[in-house]
Order: C-alpha cells, then structure tokens, then sequence
C-alpha cells in the first residue's frame, strides 16, 4: 500500500515551487511547468522519492539507529517536534547549534551540564545559594532545555538526518555531508539538490505540504520499529524454545540410573 499519493499532495499545496526568477537550476529535473511566473513541481516524481525516502527510512529504524529531524523555520517547526517525538527520534526546531554533528563531544558536554544541574536542584544543594544565583542557574537550565532538549537522549551520532528547507538549514546539511551521514530533505524550487541523498521535491513553505510528507515518513520509520520490536520478540521465543528443546533433548539422552542391589542374606 502506498504511503502517499497524487491527490493528497496536490490537496496540500505540495506542487507550488517559487518564483522562476528565484529557481536554481538544479531542480529542473523535478519541476513540471511555469505557471504565472510560479514553477510547478512534478507532484508524480514527489511521491516516488517520497516513497523511497520512506522506505529507506524505515530500514534505519529497523535497525535500531536514530534519525534527526531540523526543522528551524516557523511553518514547520511544530509539525516536526510533534512527528518526531511520536516516533522517538530527536529533534532541532531550535537554532541550529554549530558544530552539533563535526564537534558533537562539546554539544554532549552541554547535555550533560543540564542533567547535573537537574540533580543538584533535586538533592537541595541549590537551596543553599541566594535567590540571584539561583535564578542565574533557573534561566541557564531554561536555555540549555529550549536548545539541547530534544536530543538530550541522542548519546551518539545520529545515522541520518531528515531536513525541511536545505537553503535555511545549509550548515546542517554541510555538517552531515562532511560526516557521510545521509541526507533526506524535502527540497523547493529555489534550493540545491545536489548535497541531498534522498530528495523530496515540494513546497517547504507550506504547514500541509510538510505535514503530509512527514506523515508518509514517519509512518515508515513506526513500521520499522515496529517491526524490529517484532522480530525480537520472535527471537526471544526461538531462543526460550530452543533452550527448552536442549534440555529435554539432555533428558532423554542422560543414562538411566541402576537400581541399588539388595543386600544379600548372611
């Protein structure tokens, strides 16, 4: 079954591009026409990457590794917080932290700077500063939270990155590729699409067009934790059967013991 399809984009406002006068030519391939000045992208070749976007996604989740989401801009923020927190994978709505991914031992530093003022708040060792000092440390935690929250939980690198708007999130992008980490984007009309390994063409301006995309992507990424839930469960069984198969294999081979003779008659 399809993960999406024509009507639903088109319904969401996916198919409009930009200005042709602020195209890049790089996304000649995807674009279906001009009309009224505007470029129209081929929403056919939107659902096929798409849908090959989400399948390798869904393969990542499977796995068991973890996808980040950046999304800084106001039209998709609150629609990538809500979608990546469903499926568990962090998340950055917030500026991007420079260095996150090429100087990710500093961005841990500050995580984990967070958590010990956590717990020094809950044992009561703040208690005993002024009222300044703890307010000083109340708006540092605030901060650390707004910025670094979301992916307080992203211990290691993460095995790829899913963007919205590659323009406005470009030193993501060139962080990731310098790493090799793969790149999915959804990509509009006035963007570089050469940088990106799974290219999603469509309105990045549009609150229904990211939704909808991310609807398809997501639902993916739950089918392959789903999935890897399922299969360890099926192995757990296996291996609980298998232990039980050896053991009464153990018992029907183990040699029978004698009998003790009766004592003879003096």
């Amino acid at each position: 079954m399809a993960r999406i399809d024509f009507d639903t984009l088109l319904s969401a406002g996916a198919h409009f591009g930009h200005l042709k006068r602020k195209w890049n030519p790089a996304m000649a391939p995807y674009i279906f026409m001009e009309r009224n000045g505007i470029h129209i992208i081929d929403l056919h070749k939107t659902v096929a990457k798409t849908e090959l976007a989400a399948e390798a996604l869904k393969q990542i989740a499977k796995s068991g590794k973890r996808i980040l989401f950046v999304a800084t801009k106001k039209q998709a923020k609150d629609i990538v917080a809500e979608k990546a927190q469903a499926v568990g994978m962090p998340y950055v709505i917030e500026r991007w932290p420079g260095g996150m991914l090429t100087n990710f031992p500093t961005i841990r530093k500050a995580v984990k700077k967070m958590s010990n003022i956590d717990k020094l708040l809950a044992d009561g060792t703040y208690e005993k500063l002024s009222k300044r000092e703890n307010l000083q440390i109340q708006r540092k935690r605030a901060k650390l939270e707004k910025n670094l929250g979301s992916i307080a939980d992203l211990t290691r690198l993460p095995s790829a990155l899913f963007v919205v708007d590659v323009t406005k999130e470009h030193i993501a992008v060139a962080e990731a590729n310098r790493l090799g980490i793969p790149v999915f984007a959804i990509v509009d009309t006035n963007s570089n699409p050469n940088d990106i390994d799974f290219v999603i063409p469509a309105n990045d301006d549009s609150s229904k067009s990211v939704e909808v995309i991310l609807n398809a992507v997501c639902g993916a990424i739950q089918e392959g934790i789903d999935e890897r839930k399922a299969e360890k469960v099926d192995m757990e069984a296996a291996g609980e059967k298998q232990v039980e198969a050896e053991a009464e294999t153990a018992v029907e081979e183990a040699p029978a013991t004698e009998a003790p003779a009766e004592a003879e008659a003096e």
